[in-house]
């Protein structure tokens, strides 16, 4: 599988990140199946974070033999310095580990949330403390919604960040402002050599009405050639690689899409993205 530098950090992440929001409602032996998946494609790079259920639990087993064959993420959603110091210590603690490769503030959506997380005294102080100490060497920032890439903007004016973790799907790129930003974003992070992480890149569309038949919490794509498509147009872009989705089932196909990716031309991008007419996108610009 192909590897990406993740920013200044130097590590070479293979460009499927395994994320562990699939293993927040599976069994010990589920989770052990995807795990040896995982590492028989050669994954290098984890995503994981206390809100993910019991991921961190069904994770540690795997941490104690085989730490080194990863770069280890985690995140935190409170944003407070003594909440978000809890929160480090307890993912410390349940993974059995001294320190994170990468720690992030989870989840922000709006500036107000970026506010509250940046403003001093907050959780982003408590990472630089808490890098200082050896706990973690990397500090990130992700969220979801239609206005991240324009928030994760105005976060790397404000801090210097060691990775982004946004969504990016080709049905989500047909929405113009969120596709400007989103290239914006891209853009910069390459200047900055800021490390990018992409999420819900096989997401077909809300759920709606409709029963959901995967842990995701979107509609996913789930015929091969769908998700290779998707996974195809996620990597042509200036980024890292993408996490798998939150749905054992669907690791199998994800791995087999970026093991055989392969890179779209602009023209075969916004061919692509025109197709997106029939799909609803996942995040719409809240009227104002």
């Amino acid at each position: 599988m192909e590897t990406r530098k993740f920013g200044r950090t130097g590590h070479m992440s293979t460009v499927a990140i395994l994320g562990t929001a699939a293993f927040g409602k599976t069994d010990q032996a589920t989770t052990d199946e995807a795990m040896r998946l995982a590492l028989d494609h050669g994954v290098n790079h984890i995503d994981i974070a206390p809100s993910y259920g019991h991921a961190e639990e069904r994770v540690a087993p795997w941490m104690k033999t085989h730490r080194k064959d990863f770069f280890l993420g985690c995140k935190t959603m409170d944003r407070s310095a003594d909440g978000a110091r809890a929160e480090l210590e307890g993912s410390l603690k349940r993974l059995g580990m001294d320190h994170f490769d990468l720690y992030q503030i989870h989840a922000v959506k709006t500036m107000v949330e970026l506010d509250e997380a940046t403003h001093p005294g907050c959780a982003l102080d408590m990472m630089i403390k808490a890098r200082d100490q050896g706990l973690i060497r990397y500090i990130g920032i992700t969220g979801h919604g239609f206005d991240s890439p324009a928030v994760f903007l105005e976060a790397l004016n404000r801090f210097d960040f060691d990775s982004v973790l946004f969504p990016v799907n080709f049905i989500q790129f047909a929405e113009d402002q969120y596709r400007k930003d989103a290239l914006s974003l891209l853009e910069k992070c390459v200047e900055n050599e800021v490390g990018v992480m992409m999420i819900k890149s096989i997401c077909k569309g809300p759920w709606g009405d409709q029963p959901q038949t995967y842990h995701t919490w979107y509609e996913p794509f789930t015929g091969q050639d769908a998700i290779q498509s998707s996974v195809n147009f996620a990597l042509s872009q200036k980024a890292t690689g993408i996490c798998t989705a939150g749905d054992t089932r669907l690791l199998p196909k994800v791995l087999k899409a970026c093991e055989k990716f392969s890179p779209l031309s602009e023209s075969d991008q916004v061919d692509l993205i025109a197709q997106s007419e029939k799909y609803e996108p996942l995040f719409i610009r809240e009227a104002v």
